[in-house]
């Protein structure tokens, strides 16, 4: 079980400060990168646990992980060519708020419901 001293980061704890000596795309990438390897972990586990794979709720879960996955390589690929945290939808930044809680979103909370 993780304690306070574990270097883990949980997905549900945002981390607000960049560690020391890292620079702000070095951070973020880190951060998504983490993102990563978590939804692989969890459709190792889903592989590992599940008795049906054929189950709707299983097939519902891995939708979600591999969509989230494709979305973090997304962000990844934006985070290289510097279009990172640019609002894809009306094309100003997105808030760092929102990033540090859903750090591969591609838009705005204000295009985001637009989209919905």
């Amino acid at each position: 079980m993780p304690t306070l001293e574990d270097p883990v980061m949980s997905l549900d704890v945002p981390r607000t400060e960049p560690r020391p000596g890292h620079t702000a795309a070095e951070e973020i990438r880190r951060r998504l990168e983490h993102a990563r390897s978590t939804r692989l972990a969890q459709l190792k586990a889903l592989d590992q646990e599940t008795a049906s794979p054929d189950d709707p709720l299983t097939a519902h879960q891995r939708e979600a992980i591999e969509s989230a996955l494709q979305e973090i390589e997304q962000a990844l690929a934006r985070l290289d060519n510097g279009t990172y945290g640019i609002c894809e939808g009306c094309g100003k930044p997105v808030p760092p708020e929102r990033l540090e809680i859903l750090p591969y979103t591609r838009h705005c909370v204000t295009c985001r419901r637009r989209a919905a």
